[in-house]
C-alpha cells in the first residue's frame, strides 16, 4: 500500500531512524543500476562519538561495536534509617549511527568520487552535531568529491551548505537537496521539494567524463514506506511530529480526509 502523500510522508520523520537506514540501503541499490560498471555506490556507516574533551564528535567506522556495561552494585547505606530500594533504569548511551552512500571508483583503488547525505537529527540538531557535519562537508569538497545533501526532516536547524538567506522564494520549501559539484563548487544546484508534489529525480555528478546518474528519490521513499510496511503502524488522524506549517496543515488535512485517512 502506498503513502497517501503524493511526494514525502511528513509522519515518516518521526520514524526517521528505521527510515534513514533504508533510504541509504535502497539509493545505493538504485545507483549501482545505473552507474558505469567501474563505479559503484555502497551505504557506508560511520558512528557519531561525543568527547568531552573535544570541540565536536569525532566519527569512527566499525564494522561490528560491543559495549559493555559494568556491573555496580549499590553500596549498604551507612544508617539505621529505612530506605526504599530503588529500582535500577539503565540510560543506553549507544553512539549515534548514521548513514552516507559513497560512489567509489574501482579502477583508481576506490577513490570516492560522490558522497551522498542523508541528513538526519544529528547533523541538524544541538552545536556539535552541525559542527560535525560541516566539518564532514567541508572534507569531502576540500578533497575534490562531489557532495550531495537531501534534507528530509523538517526538525533541527537549517545545515546546507547555501546560506540560508539565499533560500528564499520557490526555495523556501520544507524539504530540499543540494548538489555541490567538486569541480565547479560556486555555482551549488538546488531542488526544492514542495510537500504537495512528488519528489523528483535528482542529478548525480560522477567523473568528469562521466555523465550524470539520476536517483530517484520518490522511488526511494515508496520503497521505504512499502517495504516498513507503515501503512499498518501510521496513524493520520493525528498531526505528524514536528508539525506542519499552517499552509502545509489545511493541504495535509484535505488530502487525508480524501483518502480515508481522517
Amino acid at each position: 500500500m502506498k503513502s497517501p502523500f503524493p511526494g514525502m510522508d511528513p509522519y515518516l520523520e518521526a520514524r526517521w531512524g528505521d527510515v534513514h537506514a533504508r533510504v541509504a540501503t535502497y539509493a545505493s541499490d538504485q545507483l549501482n543500476r545505473r552507474l558505469p560498471s567501474d563505479l559503484v555506490a555502497r551505504s557506508d556507516e560511520y558512528v557519531a562519538i561525543d568527547l568531552s574533551d573535544e570541540d565536536r564528535p569525532k566519527r569512527y567506522a566499525p564494522d561490528v561495536y560491543v559495549t559493555e556495561y559494568p556491573e555496580v552494585p549499590l553500596l549498604p547505606m551507612n544508617s539505621a534509617m529505612a530506605v526504599a530500594e530503588p529500582i535500577i533504569l539503565r540510560i543506553a548511551d549507544e553512539p549515534q549511527t548514521l548513514r552516507r552512500v559513497l560512489i567509489h571508483d574501482i579502477e583508481s583503488g576506490n577513490r570516492v568520487i560522490t558522497a551522498i547525505e542523508f541528513l538526519s537529527r544529528w547533523n541538524k540538531i544541538g552545536v556539535e552535531g552541525r559542527s560535525a557535519y560541516r566539518q564532514k562537508r567541508r572534507e569531502f569538497l576540500e578533497g575534490g568529491i562531489n557532495f550531495i545533501e537531501i534534507d528530509l526532516l523538517r526538525d533541527g536547524q537549517y545545515t546546507l551548505f547555501p546560506p540560508q538567506v539565499r533560500m528564499r522564494g520557490r526555495l523556501d520549501t520544507p524539504y530540499r537537496a543540494c548538489v555541490i559539484r567538486a569541480a565547479n563548487p560556486i555555482d551549488v544546484e538546488i531542488y526544492p521539494f514542495p510537500l504537495p508534489a512528488r519528489l523528483p529525480s535528482i542529478r548525480v555528478p560522477l567523473r568528469r567524463t562521466d555523465a550524470d546518474v539520476a536517483l530517484d528519490l520518490q522511488a526511494l521513499i515508496d520503497l521505504v514506506y512499502e517495504n516498513g510496511r507503515y501503512a499498518l503502524t501510521i496513524d493520520y488522524k493525528n498531526d505528524p511530529d514536528p508539525t506542519l506549517s499552517a499552509a502545509d496543515a489545511a493541504w495535509a488535512d484535505e488530502r487525508l480526509k480524501a483518502a480515508g485517512k481522517r
